[in-house]
């Protein structure tokens, strides 16, 4: 199914200068600085369920194309809030899958998948309906296999570190029981507050008094909140944390005086707040958090422009992250400047901005992280996770800042086989672009080597402090 020259250059002196490069950054470890998959597959390390429970029940890459031509989500086996019932038979949902596979053609998911199939668990022919049960079956059989448990394949696929993302509430149990192990993975975690800074999240109020039991402090003061932010920060480090991570509507922020900023907490602790007041306080919060990370040395990543759960509907059914979440326009030139006011001139603060809106690369982004020093552009994901998202980056942002303001290639996924599938479409759609730059007499082909390597290893490593 792979050609091996896929996404490269397929003529010209560009050809010869881009199979040259990605052979050079093919093997090289994988670093997954920001993700979302399960601490307890490798806590565990049982084996996956099924087919299914690997490749569609967790990819809402994969269900939400398949819903939007009719596919029911009970179907695909995506559990029900309410505990209702949903197919839980692997076998079917691996076959209403492969009677759908079309519909990825020409997406990245569709090249994920043939990648894991081929090059995880050995399979040359294209999934379809016709032998969707042959293919069940083998990778079934394989996943009974010691070598197909999670560490296992950790291993096989060169991960040298995994970060995933947990809640500010979590206790971390996994994490625990991964250090208590003795394995050597090196699976680490990320804090994510957002259940205790956005006022909209759903409850909110009794949250931040669950934040207040499990530190001890007293949340139901401004002062005390921000106390108990800083010893979850501090604990999530016990655990690997380098980074904290804020999915929040917009890139606004604050820096009001501390007076006003606990003004505004008193107005927005009970729930219920105006939504004028929840934009203001999460706005604040990423001011706050950014002060932090200059004490504490968290990488602090914004992933902004997003509208959560856009159906009412599938949220209150399905619950969230079910392949809703819809990019609206960003601004980030006078939503980051309060920030950048307060910090953005410290070189010992790293703050990664990520976009949905990909008009913001060339207006707004590359020329802030081009100039700030705390200041660094994320990869392209979600939608932009692609060979055409990613060169559309490149071209966008490297004459206004360059290759060393970026922090190489996040993949953001939960699907763990899609994991090496992803690093490698990135490692090829870069070294395609840097091809065309020494082919054009733009870089030279020693420095282009340099850069290859950078983008695939140095950058993520530096970035997120690994």
């Amino acid at each position: 199914m792979l050609d091996p020259d896929r996404l490269l250059p397929t003529s010209g002196p560009e050809k010869a200068i881009g199979r040259a490069l990605y052979d050079a950054v093919a093997d090289l470890p994988i670093l997954s600085p920001h993700g979302h998959t399960d601490p307890r597959w490798f806590a565990e390390n049982a084996r996956f369920p099924d087919p299914a429970q690997l490749f569609v029940v967790p990819d809402h890459y994969v269900f939400r194309m398949l819903f939007s031509q009719g596919v029911a989500l009970e179907d695909l086996g995506v559990p029900r809030m309410d505990g209702g019932p949903v197919e839980t038979d692997g076998r079917r949902i691996w076959r209403r899958f492969a009677e759908k596979i079309h519909l990825l053609r020409g997406t990245p998911s569709a090249m994920w998948l043939a990648h894991s199939c081929e090059t995880v668990f050995g399979i040359e022919d294209p999934l379809t309906a016709a032998n969707a049960d042959a293919i069940y079956d083998h990778i079934d059989a394989c996943l009974a296999r010691p070598e197909f448990r999670p560490r296992a394949l950790f291993e096989r696929f060169g991960i040298e570190v995994l970060a995933t993302t947990e809640s500010a509430l979590d206790d971390l149990r996994w994490h625990r029981m991964i250090r208590e192990s003795g394995w050597g993975g090196r699976v680490i975690t990320a804090y994510r507050p957002d259940a205790v800074v956005d006022p909209d999240f759903a409850g909110f109020a009794e949250n931040l008094e669950v934040l207040g039991g499990i530190t001890g402090c007293d949340t139901s003061t401004w002062e005390g909140y921000l106390n108990a932010h800083r010893a979850r920060r501090a604990f999530f480090k016990e655990f690997g944390a380098t980074s904290s991570d804020h999915g929040h509507p917009t890139a606004c922020t604050l820096d009001l005086p501390q007076k006003e900023a606990a003004a505004l907490y008193e107005r927005v602790r009970p729930g219920g707040a105006s939504s004028a007041d929840a934009e203001a306080f999460r706005a604040q919060m990423l001011t706050e958090m950014a002060r932090m990370s200059l004490d504490d040395g968290l990488v602090l990543q914004i992933h902004p422009g997003s509208m959560r759960n856009h159906s009412s509907q599938v949220l209150q059914r399905f619950g969230r992250d079910k392949g809703f979440d819809i990019p609206t326009p960003t601004d980030y030139v006078t939503a980051l400047r309060p920030l950048l006011e307060a910090v953005g001139l410290e070189p010992r603060l790293t703050v990664i901005l990520f976009t949905l809106d990909e008009t913001a690369y060339g207006r707004d982004l590359a020329p802030l992280a081009g100039v700030y020093p705390a200041l660094r552009l994320g990869p392209p994901w979600w939608f932009f996770d692609s060979p055409e998202g990613i060169r559309r980056f490149r071209e966008t942002t490297t004459e206004t800042c360059g290759f060393y303001n970026t922090v190489g290639f996040n993949d953001d996924t939960r699907a763990f086989c899609s994991i090496p599938a992803r690093h490698d479409v990135s490692r090829r759609s870069d070294c395609a672009y840097l091809a065309t730059l020494v082919a054009s007499g733009r870089l030279r082909e020693d420095e282009a080597f340099e850069v290859a390597h950078d983008l695939t290893y140095r950058l993520a490593k530096e970035a997120y402090r690994l």
